[in-house]
């Protein structure tokens, strides 16, 4: 099947199994270009895509595997804050009561995880999430882990937990340290099945105003937001309006719209309540959560470019808002919310990645990656070492594709010289240094990444696409300075495909594991000069869902 004009753009959006095939396009037409003075003047750039990253719960943070693979992510992604579920689920063994009804606190199992944490340079992006087990009215409302998501039985008695919890962080690590943390009200409330069975968005709002008033009337520069909602839904009205010509319209016009945030807005204005941040989930996908068994609604993805045209919808929104210097969180991001996705694993996922979050420089203040491991319990299906999981990191401590595209983008200087769609070039304020960052998303598919339920398929998007021509040139260098090109493709770097080509062993042996290990960071590296003139001239041809480095080295 190849990518063909006359093809019904319906069917390029709906369906977990359609094809990406490999429809031919005028390279010359699709050339990369960048050209950038390296003395030039610049706009501030700024690492949103490692601000927070996202991990599963709270407990599975006690193991030396999650903690090490922390480690990684921050030392070579530059992962600034971790946000996961589940502070006060039973497994932490945070609150119960006494025979009187009496609240029993106990903070040793979260000491134990932020003190790690901390240790590591990465901050807590505190989800309060969620109803421990005396005050929760309903149990096991969602997960392998009997997730108790549902709202409070006793919003008093909530309010006083969170309290007592605040104030123990506080005393434990100084309010200079705290409040630079961020506190989330719950999780995905919108989603009444799964995180507030029983709710409704009167009873979150309510929420809100409790736990935002207990947290600010400890100390008023602690920063407090939410609703943490799940996905954009296509605006009702504008479907309405195209079905009511009667004609074909394509389904990629059709806009998208964030759930509660106006009326979380509003009623925050009307009751005079802070937000000092907003947060949604802005999966490209049409369906919010993924459970086995359950329906992934009617198999709609969206324009490879809908995340950024999201991030707009909610500058505007904030900024017409009463609430204009809210910064903005989406606390949940990837290319689906399925945790056995195999476009996770892949190579074509690393440039999904790329591509998403530089073409959104400026329009958000975090846009956190879900998850950066596969020490992550949401289901039991997850048998193979290479599953889909949301994990830039397997659990053999493995690195996938997408953790190198966050390695390069960590690499990029604090100055934005100049981009183009397929690359970016950066300078170092302190330094001088430039470095670039390329990707080729082939441009013939306009669609976001489909969900793979199997390993084939998600080959099969990999082995798909056209190549790009790069032509990227830097002036007034010193001379003969020197840069590495690292390129990660299906050859270097990838290490679904070095497991592929050892023949997927389940699991590997250690020494299996530690091949794997090398393979997966063995991405292709070769060093140029500028000329005398001080002048860089490359000229790559960039494979599909190639991800290219350029980065110099020295004076």
């Amino acid at each position: 099947m190849r990518w063909i004009s006359s093809l019904i753009v319906s069917s390029l959006i709906c369906g977990s199994h359609v094809a990406i095939a490999s429809g031919q396009i005028n390279n010359a037409s699709t050339a990369i270009h960048l050209t950038a003075n390296a003395k030039g003047s610049s706009k501030p750039l700024i690492h949103f895509w490692s601000k927070v990253v996202g991990a599963g719960r709270a407990n599975e943070g006690l193991r030396s595997t999650w903690q090490e693979e922390l480690e990684m992510g921050r030392k070579y992604d530059g992962f600034q804050y971790v946000r996961f579920h589940g502070i006060f689920q039973d497994d932490m063994f945070v609150y119960r009561e006494d025979e009187h009804g009496n609240p029993i606190y106990n903070f040793q199992y979260v000491d134990d995880l932020y003190d790690r944490m901390l240790a590591k340079g990465v901050r807590p992006f505190v989800e309060l999430s969620f109803s421990p087990e005396p005050l929760s009215p309903v149990h096991n409302t969602t997960f392998w882990w009997r997730a108790d998501g549902s709202p409070p039985s006793d919003y008093t008695k909530w309010g006083n937990l969170v309290q007592a919890f605040v104030k123990h962080c506080i005393d434990r690590y100084g309010i200079d340290e705290v409040r630079q943390w961020y506190f989330e009200v719950w999780n995905e409330p919108n989603l009444y099945q799964s995180f507030f069975r029983g709710g409704s968005q009167e009873k979150y709002f309510e929420l809100y105003k409790i736990t935002a008033q207990t947290i600010k009337t400890i100390d008023s520069q602690l920063r407090i937001g939410g609703p943490a909602t799940s996905n954009f839904n296509m605006d009702g009205d504008a479907i309405k309006k195209a079905q009511a010509t009667g004609k074909p319209f394509d389904p990629l016009s059709i806009p998208w719209r964030p759930v509660w945030i106006e009326d979380f807005l509003r009623y925050c204005h009307d009751n005079n309540l802070p937000v000092d941040f907003v947060s949604t989930h802005p999966y490209p996908q049409d369906f919010a959560i993924d459970e086995p068994g359950r329906p992934k609604g009617k198999g709609f993805r969206r324009s490879i470019d809908s995340t950024r045209d999201d991030l707009h919808t909610m500058r505007k929104m904030i900024d017409a808002s009463p609430y204009p210097k809210a910064e903005i969180h989406l606390t949940e991001w990837n290319s689906s919310p399925s945790p056995v996705d195999h476009s996770h694993d892949s190579l074509a996922g690393a440039t999904f990645v790329a591509k998403t979050n530089l073409e959104s420089i400026g329009l958000v203040d975090s846009l956190s990656y879900w998850t950066f491991t596969d020490v992550f319990e949401e289901n039991r299906k997850t048998d193979s070492i290479f599953h889909g999981g949301f994990g830039l990191i397997n659990y053999q401590e493995i690195p996938k594709p997408a953790f190198h595209a966050y390695r390069f983008m960590n690499e990029l200087g604090d100055e934005l010289l100049a981009q183009t769609p397929g690359g970016v070039v950066s300078r170092d304020s302190k330094t001088g240094y430039i470095t670039a960052v390329f990707y080729n998303y082939p441009p013939e598919i306009k669609v976001s990444l489909p969900v793979s339920d199997t390993l084939a398929a998600a080959d099969q998007i990999d082995n798909s696409g056209s190549a790009r021509d790069l032509a990227f040139n830097v002036d007034h260098l010193p001379a003969n300075a020197s840069f590495l090109i690292e390129t990660l493709d299906k050859e270097h770097g990838d290490a679904v495909a070095a497991w592929e080509a050892m023949g997927e062993p389940e699991p590997p042996n250690r020494e299996q594991t530690a091949a794997l290990e090398k393979l997966a960071s063995d991405t292709k590296k070769q060093t140029v000069r500028a000329d005398e003139e001080g002048s860089l001239h490359v000229n790559l041809k960039l494979a599909a869902w190639s991800v290219v480095l350029v980065k110099q080295l020295d004076k």
